[in-house]
């Protein structure tokens, strides 16, 4: 298990927490949840109704989508994040690739903090945006 302040620090170097102090993203590493997995482990299937996103703080996994992988995704990225603004079935399956630890954070505290940082807000829709161009091309 890892401190609060190492979870802060972890935070504050993902680009999506970057503009938050340290003292809000004290709460918000007081609600992560620390999740770690084993290598070829299913975080979970698309179709599982989501409500939170999740940050690969060491490992790595892979997104499936109907069987094909389409995306390998590494430390400090996020994903999960449309079940966390939109709680539906998941699009996609992610499985680690090698050992690994997520946080997991709930929909209500991204809520909470897209309320009251605009960077927050800025930074899932570039996310997003992201997600939408390379399922495009």
């Amino acid at each position: 298990m890892l401190l609060t302040i190492e979870k802060v620090i972890i935070l504050k170097s993902i680009n999506l927490f970057s503009e938050i102090s340290e003292n809000d993203l004290l709460a918000v590493a007081m609600q992560l949840q620390e999740l770690e997995y084993d290598e070829n482990s299913v975080v979970f299937n698309q179709g599982d109704l989501g409500t939170s996103l999740y940050i690969i703080v060491r490992g790595e996994v892979e997104v499936i989508i109907n069987e094909q992988v389409i995306s390998i995704l590494g430390e400090k990225n996020i994903f999960g994040e449309l079940a966390a603004l939109d709680p539906e079935p998941r699009s996609a399956t992610i499985k680690t690739t090698k050992n690994s630890l997520l946080f997991r954070l709930e929909s209500i505290v991204m809520y909470n903090l897209i309320a009251e940082y605009g960077d927050v807000a800025r930074g899932i829709i570039k996310i997003l945006c992201q997600r939408i161009r390379q399922s495009n091309s």
